[in-house]
């Protein structure tokens, strides 16, 4: 079995095509799978959408991204993990490549990435910058990232040190075990955080994460981007 495990919070508008996103994505592997959605304290329509999809639903109340991810590994059944979030599509072909790279003895992998709609030129640019070092890098993004149920538990899930970043981390982890994977495919991740905050304050926000080095992790304060609970659906009413 291989399992599917998204973190939500307040996701009633990205999760339904998602949740139809891992399904068809699944349908290139050859063994049973599950979808499980961790709602961390959303106070929306997220658990019921969820349900409705017949996925199986964890309530945690932390508001942490790493402390989600890890909740949904500690439910899931399957020898082969998919962490994917909340707003992000993938393909098949992206199910098939790693489990491909995995039976190939890779510790684990991501993908490249894509936003969707329209999003501001410097954001956009912003972005684009950032993933061509990121991905040069061999890190993978947090959107999207796979690895095996023993590779996990043997570095300890994610740090859940971390309100931002545990991906990086977990790279590192997976790297010190084996080789890394990166899909040349690009998922598809909404660009909101593209169009609810200027390109100057995202700017604002990557410098001082960089000058502050991961302790500047350690605290959900300043993490706006990920924690302010800011959802597009919201903004246009």
């Amino acid at each position: 079995m291989i399992s599917f495990i998204v973190p939500a919070y307040n996701e009633e508008l990205e999760l339904p095509a998602t949740l139809q996103a891992i399904k068809r994505a699944a349908c290139a592997a050859t063994s049973d799978y599950e979808i499980i959605v961790v709602d961390d304290a959303s106070t929306d329509g997220t658990a019921e959408i969820a349900r409705a999809a017949e996925a199986k639903v964890v309530t945690i109340n932390r508001r942490q991204i790493a402390a989600a991810r890890n909740a949904g590994a500690r439910h899931a059944r399957g020898n082969i993990f998919f962490f994917v979030d909340a707003d992000t599509r993938i393909d098949p072909i992206h199910v098939s490549k790693a489990i491909a790279a995995l039976g190939a003895g890779y510790a684990g992998g991501s993908a490249r990435m894509l936003t969707d709609k329209d999003v501001p030129f410097l954001g956009g640019l912003l972005i684009r910058l950032f993933a061509a070092i990121y991905f040069a890098s061999n890190l993978g993004a947090g959107a999207f990232l796979f690895t095996t149920r023993q590779n996990f538990e043997a570095i300890g899930g994610f740090d859940e040190k971390y309100f931002a970043g545990e991906e990086v981390f977990l790279t590192i982890a997976l790297k010190k075990i084996g080789r890394f994977k990166i899909i040349p495919e690009p998922m598809v991740t909404s660009g909101r955080k593209l169009r609810m905050h200027s390109g100057r304050h995202l700017w604002r926000q990557l410098v001082r994460m960089l000058l502050g080095g991961p302790k500047s992790y350690h605290s959900r304060d300043r993490l706006d981007i990920w924690y302010d609970g800011k959802r597009e659906a919201a903004l246009d009413e």
